[in-house]
């Protein structure tokens, strides 16, 4: 699983990729984490309100910090 967290580095940035690591530790995932920050690349993926998160090349969630308990649901359905 290649999850990518897309955004400039702000504080919502920090928090979207600390609750993905830990939702994909808890679920025990063989994951790799990347933080794009290139406006380039992330106006590619169509977000238009960082942070977002990508799994798989797909938009999972642009626009807003979830839970860590959204993300385990988003990345488990993934999964299975």
């Amino acid at each position: 699983m290649h999850i990518k967290i897309l955004g400039p580095g702000c504080a919502n940035c920090a928090n979207l990729e600390r609750v993905t690591r830990e939702a994909v530790d808890g679920l025990g995932l063989s994951a790799t984490v990347e933080k794009v920050t290139d406006y380039g690349e992330i106006a590619a993926y169509g977000i238009m309100r960082t942070p977002g998160l990508v799994v798989d090349d797909e938009v999972v969630l642009a626009g807003l910090v979830p839970t860590a308990a959204r993300v385990t649901e988003l990345l488990s359905a993934r999964t299975a």
